[in-house]
């Protein structure tokens, strides 16, 4: 019996959003040794951002609920 080991959650090509800075759109560009290479969408002269598998994710607005329920409940205290 084998384990199979997914090494990488993102292909090249695919968008995603750093946590970080939901904002900003990003294409995966390639993944080596646990690291994501990433540009800009709209802007690719800019500079590669790097980042690891936990700091990215597919959709931006989850990002933004979490802060909204996390300022509910210090408001609330």
């Amino acid at each position: 019996m084998s384990k199979q080991f997914v090494q990488n959650k993102y292909n090249p090509g695919d968008i995603v959003y750093a946590k970080v800075n939901p904002t900003l759109k990003l294409v995966i560009r390639r993944y080596v040794d646990q690291v994501y290479y990433c540009k800009v969408f709209d802007d690719q002269e800019r500079k590669e951002l790097v980042y690891f598998d936990r700091e990215l994710v597919e959709n931006p607005t989850l990002i933004t609920e979490n802060e909204k329920l996390r300022d509910k409940q210090k408001n609330a205290k």
